[in-house]
């Protein structure tokens, strides 16, 4: 039986690795997914601002949407963020964070191929190593958690800055400590140690929306759908957001409508369909309780993610992608 020191041993190797590419380039570009939430932003200000502290020119940066989620508006490190238009066409080093694919950096993804090198900082199991060098640890609960280790290995001290925006994606990627790993709740305990006020961080991320989220919640969970025998029997739960529904609303009010249709105690599986832009593009994210593996799911339909959470794009006609995701459930 593996006492899993070979695994960590192989993590230590990549942030060996790791490390020696951030020391050696004196120009470099992190980029964070598109649609970012806390994880990839606080990932990627975080590690741009120890690249800043050591004199490394660095920019941050997504390719959409056009502006940072409000709720991310007290993230320090903003300075650090530039226009996707404006991103460096070359520079010595691209570092990813948070990004299980190519794809996820949207229009930003050819940076990769002018860089003199890339590295991929990522959680997703599914990640598909798309770097020159991959440190992707499936284990950690976030991608803020590996930066965290990464950080430690490099011997930088992780002041109420740093602890802030890593905070920031530990709270978010477990829920407020619901889907938690060994280890969780000590790193929480070191970063909540450095003084940070995490129940206002907590609360700006997860908790504070504008009075239209309400009407919108209505209006898209009262055409939510069950489909009792999807997914093997284990049932599957369904709510679409249209265009309309989600006009003038966040990012992050958007993205917040799974947390909630999971909830549903007849169903492993719930799905949000989101329309981008009255079309016949959805964005699809995905969530099971505890059986079915999501990931798997997504992988099959384009996408990634994690075992219990996950995501894919589908174009087509809603009945058809809803079907297309019953098909892709039933082999789960």
């Amino acid at each position: 039986m593996s006492d899993g020191s070979g695994a960590a041993s192989q993590q230590d190797e990549d942030f060996v690795r790791a490390i020696e590419m951030l020391e050696g380039a004196s120009s470099v570009t992190v980029l964070c997914h598109v649609q970012p939430d806390a994880d990839t932003i606080g990932s990627g200000l975080a590690l741009g601002s120890v690249l800043e502290r050591r004199g490394t020119e660095v920019q941050v940066a997504f390719a959409a949407p056009a502006f940072l989620p409000e709720s991310m508006n007290e993230l320090p490190g903003r300075h650090l963020l530039v226009d996707a238009d404006k991103v460096a066409e070359t520079v010595d080093l691209v570092v990813t964070v948070d990004a299980g694919s190519r794809g996820r950096l949207g229009s930003l993804g050819d940076r990769l191929d002018s860089a003199s090198a890339s590295l991929v900082i990522d959680h997703h199991r599914s990640n598909t190593r798309f770097g020159t060098v991959n440190v992707v640890h499936a284990s950690a609960e976030s991608t803020t958690a590996v930066i965290a280790r990464l950080l430690d290995q490099w011997g930088v001290e992780i002041d109420a800055d740093l602890a802030h925006l890593l905070f920031a994606g530990l709270v978010t990627d477990t829920g407020s400590f619901r889907w938690v790993r060994p280890g969780s709740h000590l790193l929480a305990e070191r970063l909540l140690a450095t003084g940070i006020d995490g129940a206002h961080i907590a609360r700006k991320l997860l908790d504070t929306h504008p009075f239209d989220w309400l009407p919108m919640l209505g209006s898209v969970l009262g055409s939510a759908s069950l489909i009792p025998d999807a997914a093997g029997g284990r049932g599957l739960v369904y709510a679409v957001i249209r265009s309309e529904d989600s006009a003038g609303l966040r990012s992050e009010e958007i993205e917040s409508v799974i947390d909630i249709v999971r909830t549903t105690s007849e169903a492993e599986v719930a799905a949000v369909l989101k329309q981008q832009d009255f079309g016949s593009v959805w964005v699809v994210s995905l969530r099971s309780k505890t059986e079915v593996d999501v990931s798997a799911v997504a992988c099959e339909l384009g996408g990634g993610g994690h075992r219990n959470a996950a995501g894919y794009t589908a174009t087509g006609d809603l009945p058809d992608v809803i079907e297309a995701l019953r098909e892709a459930l039933s082999a789960s």
